[in-house]
């Protein structure tokens, strides 16, 4: 059976959107709980998303385990799978990390763009690798079955996490640098890192991420998948769209500035306001994943292959990531 599975998706939620998932047959989706939030805010989000599951139960429903994609395929619903872009949701204290994961939270970035308690964002001009507290945080996440995420790390501090966690690690939403050499795009180095230990790399569709940006052609974006997995193999791509449907632009401003800052960060090589740029035509919402399927044959790809990418992919690694740890697995990683 395929899936259609989303990596990631930050939209502006309403019964429309959760309409537009079914109508596009999206199985699955991560979605973004956290940009900057502390604990008592996460779970503020949290009870607002278990609001939109009482209220549309025949849409969507809260997905915690790999089996919930074949009930949500079963029972025509899209199963909603939480994660974290930044840890500021565990803010200093460890322990959190097994609450939020009972509350649901399956993904979390190490940092966002800055550097964190953790680790170092990609905007930084020194990347330091893991922190004291990230190893210690990576073993955590390992052993309650929650994915480390490094979207928006920088390269030391990815491939840190690579070798540190006892688990395959995912990039939710980006592109190879080689391809399009937007800050948060990832080298070789990193995609053949994560290839090779069992990760997953979601592509994605933000225009900023996109050669051409905005007027980004279909055929550009599945020949660079394309030409990715002839050098790296199929098994570990995934689609992350990094969809922000209808979110106003001042979201922008709180996802690049939080509460770091009391200036405008304007982003990477931008002199304009934060804001969010057209999605390309032919990926408006989540009707439209059947061009990304259809792109990907005329690529070249077989029909296996495309199942893999649209959802296969990404079901097989959740299988394998959100359950907790057998024992002593993360021990035994740790000290080898």
């Amino acid at each position: 059976m395929s899936y259609l599975i989303d990596g990631l998706q930050y939209s502006n939620w309403s019964e429309a959107i959760f309409h537009e998932l079914r109508a596009g047959g999206v199985d699955a989706v991560h979605v973004t709980l956290v940009y900057h939030e502390n604990f008592r805010e996460t779970v503020a989000n949290i009870e607002r998303w278990n609001r939109w599951f009482e209220r549309w139960p025949e849409l969507i429903f809260q997905g915690f385990t790999a089996d919930d994609i074949a009930t949500a395929r079963a029972s025509g619903r899209t199963a909603i799978f939480f994660g974290a872009q930044n840890p500021s949701c565990i803010e200093d204290d460890i322990g959190l990390v097994e609450v939020l994961h009972r509350l649901g939270l399956r993904f979390m970035q190490l940092s966002y763009n800055n550097q964190s308690l953790l680790a170092t964002g990609c905007y930084e001009t020194e990347d330091t690798g893991l922190t004291r507290m990230g190893r210690e945080v990576v073993a955590e996440m390992n052993r309650v079955g929650m994915v480390v995420d490094m979207s928006h790390s920088g390269e030391r501090s990815t491939l840190a996490a690579v070798e540190q966690s006892a688990r395959p690690i995912a990039i939710t939403h980006a592109n190879p640098a080689l391809w399009h050499p937007a800050r948060r795009n990832k080298s070789e180095t990193v995609i053949g890192a994560l290839a090779e230990t069992g990760g997953m790399l979601g592509f994605s569709l933000y225009p900023h991420h996109l050669a051409g940006g905005s007027a980004c052609r279909i055929e550009d974006f599945c020949t660079m998948i394309a030409r990715t997995a002839e050098r790296f193999g199929t098994h570990f791509i995934g689609i992350g769209t990094d969809l922000c449907q209808n979110q106003p632009d001042s979201v922008v401003e709180w996802m690049r500035t939080g509460r770091w800052t009391k200036a405008i960060d304007y982003g990477e090589g931008s002199k304009d306001a934060p804001g969010f740029p057209a999605m390309p035509g032919w990926f408006r919402d989540n009707r439209d994943f059947r061009n990304i399927a259809d792109g990907l044959r005329v690529a070249g790809f077989s029909t296996a292959e495309v199942e893999a990418i649209m959802g296969g992919n990404w079901a097989r690694f959740f299988g394998t990531s959100f359950g907790a740890a057998a024992a002593g697995t993360v021990a035994k990683r740790a000290a080898e």
